[in-house]
Parts: structure tokens; sequence; C-alpha cells
């Protein structure tokens, strides 16, 4: 059953990647429709991966139109049949670095310490009762996304959240697989630490049993057994 899985997600995988190259090439023949489809398919990673180094919504919204914008007149350089995801993905990876660069109020974070990097990551708005009581682990899990420093981040958010493999990651942020491996190791051991006390205190209000359920409970026992 797992290799049959396994199968039909390799063979969608490559019709997506066979789809990508097939629009690529309408566009290349003039046709300029083909390239909504291949932003609407793209628009969650290349907004994730841009959020994860600016951390700003607008600006990574700004990102990823001029990686668009850029994808668009570049396009005769794409030369990496069934890796169009990945050629998108470093377009606009370099662009939110490009604007990282120019706006002092994104600092790289390097040479964090573990244990004052998940302090950090743990510090979100709101106690760990407050969020559980408010329902609000996506917020939690963002904010602690956020605090990642900024190597791991990208890595995490394309691990983690899209869900690429190794190999996937690697090519769309051209680094080695060795690195992906290991940022996202360290990367998630931070999300847990910093999580952690959070699930922790969630935990502690889960699966309550008090109030008019404990009382019906202990008095209907006690009349059965004829306790007054």
């Amino acid at each position: 059953m797992a290799l049959a899985a396994d199968e039909r997600l390799a063979r969608a995988e490559a019709a997506a990647h066979a789809a990508d190259d097939e629009l690529v090439a309408r566009l290349r023949a003039g046709d300029a429709s083909a390239y909504e489809p291949l932003m609407r398919r793209y628009n969650r990673r290349l907004y994730r991966v841009a959020r994860s180094i600016l951390r700003d919504d607008d600006a990574a919204q700004d990102a990823i139109q001029e990686a668009y914008v850029r994808a668009f007149t570049q396009l005769e350089s794409y030369r990496e049949p069934g890796n169009f995801g990945a050629w998108l993905t470093r377009i606009a990876v370099n662009e939110a670095l490009m604007r990282q660069r120019k706006d002092r109020r994104y600092t790289a974070l390097e040479g964090v310490d573990d244990t004052d990097e998940a302090a950090s990551l743990s510090s979100a708005d709101g106690t760990p009762e407050d969020l559980a009581a408010g329902g609000e682990l996506r917020r939690l899990i963002e904010a602690a996304v956020d605090r990642l420093p900024d190597g791991f981040r990208t890595v995490f958010m394309l691990r983690a959240i899209e869900q690429l493999s190794v190999e996937e990651t690697a090519a769309s942020l051209e680094i080695p697989v060795a690195t992906v491996k290991t940022r996202f190791h360290r990367a998630r051991a931070l999300m847990q630490r910093a999580l952690r006390r959070h699930i922790e205190a969630a935990g502690l209000k889960a699966f309550d049993f008090d109030g008019p359920r404990c009382d019906a409970i202990v008095a209907n026992v006690l009349e059965r057994l004829g306790v007054r």
C-alpha cells in the first residue's frame, strides 16, 4: 500500500512538472495566458518563501510580484526541464534577499545559541492558557517560525510547511543537500522546544472533567451504592 501511494505521488509530481513545461512552451510561443495557471500553482510557495525572509506580509507580496515579472522577462534563461518550480523559487528568494539587504529593518541572525533562541521563539504574545483557550495555535506557530534564524527559517518553511523534498529545497535555495538537512533538523528542534511549554499548558486543560459532569457522576455512583 505504501509503495502504491509513493508511486502515485511520484506520478503526480511528474505530471505537474510536465504541465509546467507545457505551459512554459506556450509562454515562449507567445501565449501569455499560460502564465496565470503557473502563478496560481506557485503563489503559495513563493509567498511563503518570501515571507520567511522578509517577515512582512506586504513586503513578501511585493517581492513575489516582482519575481514573477523578472521570471517572465527572463524566461529564455530557464533551461531546467522538470524544475520550473525550483527555478521560479530561486528568483523569488533572490528578490526577497535583495529587498532584505536594502531595508535595515531586516537583520540576519548569525551564531544564535539554541537556548537563547528557543526562549525568544516562545515569547509570543499571550500566556499559554490564553493561546490555548483562544484556539490560536496557528498564530503561535507563525510567530515561532518568524523568530527562527534567517537561514533556518526558509528551509523550515519549504520543508515542513510547503513539504518540498530535501532535493527540491536544495535546488530552490541553491545550497547543498547536507546543509538543508542540518538546518531543517536544527529549526525543527528549536520549534519543538519553543512550543513545548504552550502544548503542555494546553494539555493540562484538555479533556477536563469537572463541573456538572463530575457532580453528576459522583451523585449517580453514590446513589447506586446507597451512600447518602
